[in-house]
Formats: C-alpha cells, sequence, structure tokens
C-alpha cells in the first residue's frame, strides 16, 4: 500500500479506535504510526491494542510503527474542603505541605520539589494555564503568591511551573513499570514526558537498552532552552504545542515548531508536530478552515509527521479525521510552492562520506529520469540521512531487520520494505529493483539509485552508489 505523501500520519488509539475493524480502517485511511498512550488504560488494555496493531500489520503486509507514550510526572494541587473555589486577581493564596483539604487561600501542593526550586517573582499556573499566579515569597514547605488571572480551582488541578528547572526525573515510577511493560510487548519509539534536559533522555535509553528507539516530547521552556543537547541525544522529537502554550506565551509557540522542525531535519532526526491539529473534529465531521492550514503548515515546514490525539483516540470522527489529514498532505505536496519551500530551507550537511553519497543521491534523482532513491540500512542510519535530503522521488528502505523497518515508518517519504540480507552489491541492487518495481514506483523501464553500505551488514558504513535500470537487474536475476 503505497501512500501519495512524503509526509507521515500518527493515530493515537483509544476507546473510540480500540478494535481491529476500527484500527485497521485507521491504516487504510492514512496512519502510518500508532500511539498508545499510557496516560489512559491499564497496561492490559494497551497489551490487547499492540496485538490488534501487530495483526492489522501482518494482515496488510506492510511495517506499522508504534510510539507508546510515557506519562511523565504529574504535578497536582490537593483537595478543597467545599471541592472548589474562586480565586480573584490580586487575592493572596498560598500553597504548602499541610495535608488539611483547602479553602480559599491555601490548598495542598505535594511535591516539595517544587518548593526547593521557586523563587519570588515565578509564576505558577493552574488548570492549562488559565489560572495565574506570582510568588511573593517561599520556603521549603510552602509558596505565598498574588493571584495574576483569577478562576475556578477545584481537586487535583494540574499545576505549571514555567520559569524554572524542576528537580525532577522525567520517569515517575509508573513510567518505569509502563517502559518496561512496553518495550517487552515491542514497542518501536518510547515518547518521553516532561523531559527538560539531556540527562532524561539518558536515563530512558539506559532502560530501554535499545529495545526501542526514544523520542522526546518537547513541552517545557527549560527543554526549549536546552534544545540542541536534548536533540543530540534523542532519536526523534514531539513538538507537543499543548503544554508548550501552556507554559510559554501562545505566540511564541509557532516560531518555537518553525526552529524545532529546522533543527531536526538538519540533524536527520524524525520530528513529529501534535496537539489540537484537527481539535473541533472530536465532534465534527469537517475542521476548521485555521486546522487545515495548521496542518499544511506543519507540512510546508518539512515535519516528519503531523498527530492526532483526541480526534482518533475519543472522537466521533477517527477515520474522517486521518483521511482529512492524508487528503491534506497530498494537496499541499503537490503544490509547486511545497517543493520551492523544502529546497529553499534544506541544510546542506557534507561532513561525511554517507553525507556525500545521499546528497548525490538527491542531486542524480533531481536531474534526470530516476524513479526511486533506494537505500539498504541495517541500522536505519541511511534511510534517515536520505530522508534529511527531502529528495523529489520516494525513497525505499530495504532492511532485513523487522525492528528497523518499522522504526522508519516515522521517518518522512520512507516506503519501508524487509528483503533478505545480501553479501554483495550486485544483490543489492537487484532487490532494489524488484521492490521498485512491485511497489509500483517504477517499472521495468524506469532507472532508480541504490545506495548501501560495503561491506555489508554493518551500520553506518553507506559509501557506494548506483544509477541501475530496473530491466538490466531484474535480466540478470532471470540468468541461470
Amino acid at each position: 500500500m503505497k501512500r501519495m505523501r512524503n509526509v507521515k500520519i500518527v493515530a493515537t488509539l483509544g476507546p473510540a479506535s480500540d478494535d481491529y475493524k476500527m484500527i485497521r480502517a485507521l491504516f487504510e485511511a492514512g496512519a502510518d504510526v500508532f500511539r498508545l498512550n499510557m496516560s489512559h488504560g491499564t497496561q492490559d488494555e494497551i497489551g490487547v491494542r499492540h496485538a490488534i496493531i501487530r495483526q492489522v500489520e501482518k494482515d496488510c503486509g506492510r511495517p506499522i510503527a508504534i510510539l507508546a507514550d510515557l506519562q511523565g510526572p504529574k504535578l497536582r494541587c490537593g483537595v478543597f474542603a467545599n471541592e472548589a473555589e474562586m480565586l480573584e486577581p490580586g487575592a493572596k493564596f498560598r500553597f504548602d505541605l499541610d495535608e488539611t483539604a483547602g479553602d480559599a487561600t491555601r490548598v495542598r501542593l505535594p511535591h516539595p520539589e517544587i518548593f526547593q526550586a521557586l523563587e519570588a517573582g515565578s509564576s505558577l499556573l493552574v488548570n492549562d494555564g488559565k489560572i495565574r499566579l506570582t510568588v511573593d515569597d517561599c520556603g521549603p514547605d510552602f509558596a505565598n503568591c498574588t493571584v495574576i488571572v483569577g478562576g475556578e480551582i477545584s481537586n487535583r488541578k494540574g499545576v505549571n511551573v514555567p520559569d524554572v528547572l524542576l528537580p525532577l526525573a522525567a520517569l515517575s515510577d509508573k513510567d518505569r513499570s509502563d517502559l518496561e511493560y512496553v518495550c517487552a510487548l515491542g514497542v518501536d519509539w518510547l515518547a518521553l514526558s516532561f523531559v527538560q534536559r539531556r540527562e532524561d533522555v539518558n536515563e530512558a535509553r539506559e532502560l530501554a537498552q535499545g529495545r526501542a528507539a526514544i523520542l522526546s516530547k518537547i513541552e517545557k521552556p527549560s527543554a526549549v532552552t536546552s534544545f540542541d543537547e536534548i536533540l543530540e541525544v534523542s532519536d526523534g522529537i514531539m513538538v507537543a504545542r499543548g503544554d508548550l502554550g501552556v507554559e510559554l506565551p501562545v505566540q511564541n509557540v509557532p516560531p518555537i515548531q518553525k526552529r524545532l522542525i529546522r533543527a531536526c531535519r538538519a540533524a536527520g532526526k524524525p520530528v513529529i508536530v501534535a496537539t489540537q491539529m484537527l481539535e473541533s473534529m472530536i465532534e465534527s465531521p469537517v475542521p476548521t478552515r485555521a486546522e487545515v492550514s495548521d496542518v499544511a503548515t506543519a507540512i510546508y515546514e518539512g515535519t516528519d509527521a503531523i498527530m492526532l490525539s483526541a480526534e482518533s483516540a475519543a472522537g466521533s470522527y477517527p477515520i474522517e479525521a486521518v483521511t482529512t489529514m492524508n487528503n491534506v498532505a497530498i494537496e499541499v505536496e503537490s503544490d509547486p510552492t511545497y517543493r520551492k519551500v523544502i529546497d529553499a530551507s534544506r541544510k546542506v550537511e557534507r561532513t561525511s562520506v554517507a553525507d556525500g553519497i545521499v546528497v548525490a543521491a538527491r542531486e542524480i534523482a533531481e536531474t534526470t529520469e530516476i524513479k526511486a532513491i533506494c537505500c539498504f540500512t541495517q541500522s536505519g542510519t541511511t534511510a534517515l540521512l536520505v530522508a534529511r535530503e527531502r529528495p523529489s522521488v520516494p525513497i525505499i528502505a530495504l532492511t532485513p531487520l523487522e525492528k528497523t523497518a518499522r522504526r522508519l515508518c516515522l521517518s518522512w517519504g520512507t516506503n519501508c520494505m524487509l528483503t533478505e540480507g545480501v553479501d554483495r552489491f550486485k544483490m543489492a541492487v537487484l532487490s532494489a529493483a524488484q521492490a521498485a518495481v512491485d511497489s509500483g514506483i517504477a517499472t521495468t523501464e524506469d532507472q532508480i539509485v541504490v545506495t548501501a553500505g560495503v561491506p555489508f551488514n554493518i551500520p553506518g558504513t553507506t559509501n557506494i552508489l548506483r544509477v541501475a535500470p530496473c530491466e538490466q537487474s531484474l535480466i540478470y536475476n532471470a540468468q541461470p
């Protein structure tokens, strides 16, 4: 099933999409990656969804990536004697560690780490930023605040601390348990919440032990500040615009999105744009024009993937949401302006032989009648480098490793195909030609570019390129 677009679609599964019929329908509508949100549902429920995805993958004969999104530590206030109170602008309010039920003047904040990091002038946000307070003075077990933006505060509402680096690990005890569970299941990607520093990513990588690739969610101002270091140790990035828009002024999010996408493209690492992309489709069969424009903007910027959250997990129109994303992507990528924007925003990287090979492959494909760039890859590195170039022809990633094929489903433009291992370049060319013809990307009369690393089966050795006529390659195979 060849997609008619390069950008990938990530669909979150949930109550509206947890049986075989629906998950297969979402895949056929265009979903390339399925997200399992560990914030909702038990491990057993996650296991059932994982098994269904793998059955869909087997029945459809095409690799599917599974992304497990870890919850991360949740910062919440305590409970109120009256269940809720109204905070007025200018009023004084106190957070502390006292277990007594709260009132209009105070409430428990059961996170001593927050008090350790706060200082006078720090901001505290409650209920997704609807309430804003400024710290007047604080100590190891309290923070006296002034209400800047008022509203109703109620039991266990979320608390955000946007302008300090919190001494909290990105992985809670629940996350550690979930990480081990989903890695044992065999997920392909782990999305790490609450990332603030590179050490958070390193901790998750150590626990994963290579069983899944690590995707860092950029959702805190400290992660934006330390982005270069986080990107260096991550396998991929998610621009989590929801929390970013809470902890930062909303007008800051679009330029941050653009900057992060460009940095990921330059590094050759997949990037997902997420949150509220088609939010209205939770309840409506059609999106707003602004939402369509938002999705299109991310595609024009060259993101690897666009993501649906509640739209596909709990909405009334999950298939329509995926179909809408698919149609928008096809339309945008067929626009001549799209190619001009992508080419103009490409950052040329030529620091190694592999860089030179993939740049040459893209340039050859753009100046001659080439139908596809076929890359043999063991770890996925070669395919990621080719995808970094954003070529104007399809990318066929050939690998003998199912794990690699699945992970590459998140990468821009890659058509992932499993192949038998090869030990000679002639056999690699043959396999590439056969894959290009079988997939319908090329015919026997077309030419393809083939890249590989010799000796084979050693990651990171891309060092050879050939322009190959499909017909000659297949004739060679037919010879006794």
